[in-house]
């Protein structure tokens, strides 16, 4: 149980970025984004599209490496670690663009794949991990307080986004990108003591 703390911590920060992709993905893609590919002019609302359709290409992908990989795969640890740098990462790729007002559509797919793969090193592996380390008569339980941290992110990512502008976005996306890599940093450095914790469970 101690062990799920920094675990619940990180994957609140996770969800606090990702889920952005509801809020200033969303009005950046409005507002920012050329949508005419190819001299068909699409619609900004496409850009929910993306996502979902990275995780069916890539969902079966990553439990066929797992599967493979077998007691070589990365901790738990590692792997929430590597899913938190990776959307630090999605928020750097941003500045980029920073000033652009009419950006390549190809920038946002690159983002949101970069935040797929995260989630797919994050996500699964969370919900997972909540009902190997509950007690057993409380894995009902442990699943509802693994969502909470699901839920916290959320809420953060809508108050987040009233801090976002064009006149903002590099110290925003600057800021969050950094600061989310420095917590998967620290929770990959306490690899060995959660790992210890989780008393047999990677």
């Amino acid at each position: 149980m101690v062990s799920f703390i920094p675990m619940w911590i990180g994957n609140a920060v996770f969800w606090a970025l990702y889920q952005q992709q509801f809020t200033v993905m969303a009005l950046y893609s409005d507002t920012r984004l050329n949508w005419n590919i190819l001299g068909m002019e699409l619609k900004p609302s496409l850009v929910n599209s993306i996502n979902p359709i990275f995780i069916i290409i890539f969902a079966p992908l990553f439990t066929i490496m797992w599967d493979r990989l077998g007691k070589r795969q990365p901790t738990t640890v590692v792997k929430f670690a590597l899913g938190i740098i990776g959307v630090g990462i999605a928020f750097l790729i941003f500045l980029t663009q920073a000033g652009n007002m009419s950006v390549n559509v190809g920038w946002i797919v690159l983002i949101l794949f970069v935040c797929t793969i995260a989630e797919l090193a994050i996500s699964p592996v969370g919900t997972s991990l909540s009902t190997k380390l509950a007690p057993a008569r409380h894995r009902v339980n442990m699943v509802a307080l693994y969502f909470t941290s699901v839920a916290l992110g959320t809420v953060l990512a809508g108050w987040l986004a009233k801090f976002y502008s064009v006149e903002t976005e590099v110290p925003y996306f600057t800021t969050l990108g950094i600061g989310t890599i420095v917590v998967g940093l620290l929770l990959w450095g306490m690899n060995k003591w959660i790992t210890q914790k989780m008393a047999g469970v990677r």
